[in-house]
């Protein structure tokens, strides 16, 4: 089923850029018309020719999947370079925040989780269900916001990219990662908050339901050891929404991470991306879209494998 889901998503995703009056002709003509530069019809008609603009959309699509399958993206008019060279240059950045955000969500939310509902109604589960709702409740450009204003005034410096000045064009090496550790820490807090405290919600109140069962009692009333009785038998049970919402939990990173990167100037793919809606640059923007509708799918099938693995109820046949 990936195989057509993707299909499905490309086709819609191609349909829904090029609903909007006009093309990227359009706007490029407009640009040198604001520029007061001349409009040179042999220029716009050889354009038409080079990406197909002329032609239907069914087959302006056929073209597209077809040289896809040959590893071919297409071209970017608005940048005039290849789509595969501009994603490789900025997928790094996407991909690196991305799975920072990931492992810091379910990293920091299963065990506060497990601590909230273990510890019902004490100090520390007012505390964790208080930033919960502040962290599920606020959006992540706006705690950008927060956060950049903040660290102004705490250092002078202004908190943005990933990478110090001296180690922006240079070549990989130790230093420079150390160097990454240093700045991303900053949005990936920001990007992973609001999943740390769904997490954190939904591992609360599942392992409440499940500790207060009739087995539980009984479990426990037979001496079995508190740790060993919780992580055996409820908190695998308890786990099962969290694991199947990995599928979610990446393309809501990555598009949490386009509007952090557009506030703390981050070269990842989510300025391209508004950019590319913006001028209607077809090619580039339905790339980037079948990458994010690509993560949904391989982060469904991992949950789907994580499931059987956790929970012995659960059995492909």
């Amino acid at each position: 089923m990936m195989f057509f889901t993707l299909i499905g998503i490309s086709i819609v995703s191609f349909i829904i850029i090029q609903a909007p009056p006009g093309d990227y002709l359009s706007t490029y003509m407009a640009r040198l018309s604001a520029a007061g530069l001349n409009i040179d019809p042999a220029e716009i008609e050889a354009l038409k020719e080079r990406y197909g603009l002329g032609k239907p959309m069914y087959l302006q699509y056929i073209r597209w999947v077809t040289n896809l399958l040959h590893g071919d993206l297409g071209y970017s008019m608005q940048w005039d370079a290849s789509v595969k060279m501009i994603i490789l240059q900025r997928l790094p950045g996407s991909f690196i925040l991305s799975l920072f955000s990931f492992i810091f969500s379910y990293l920091i939310a299963i065990p506060i989780g497990v601590f909230s509902a273990t510890h019902q109604y004490s100090f520390w589960d007012y505390i964790f269900s208080f930033i919960g709702f502040l962290g599920i409740s606020i959006p992540s450009f706006f705690l950008a916001l927060i956060a950049l204003w903040l660290y102004f005034i705490g250092t002078g410096n202004v908190a943005v990219g990933l990478f110090s000045k001296e180690f922006q064009t240079a070549s990989w090496s130790f230093a420079k990662f150390i160097d990454l550790l240093g700045h991303i820490w900053l949005p990936v807090i920001i990007i992973g908050l609001g999943g740390t405290c769904s997490i954190i919600r939904v591992v609360r109140n599942n392992l409440l339901d499940e500790i207060q069962k009739p087995y539980v009692i009984t479990a426990r009333s037979k001496g079995l050891p508190e740790r060993r009785l919780l992580y055996k038998y409820p908190f695998r049970i308890a786990i099962n929404p969290v694991i199947s919402t990995v599928g979610w939990m990446l393309p809501s990173l990555v598009s949490g991470e386009l509007f952090v990167s557009l506030i703390l100037n981050i070269p990842t793919l989510g300025p391209v991306f508004i950019d590319s809606l913006r001028s209607q640059d077809m090619f580039l923007a339905s790339s980037i879209i079948l990458i994010l509708s690509s993560l949904t799918v391989i982060g469904t099938l991992i949950s789907d494998i994580l499931l059987v693995w956790v929970d012995p109820r659960i059995k492909y046949m």
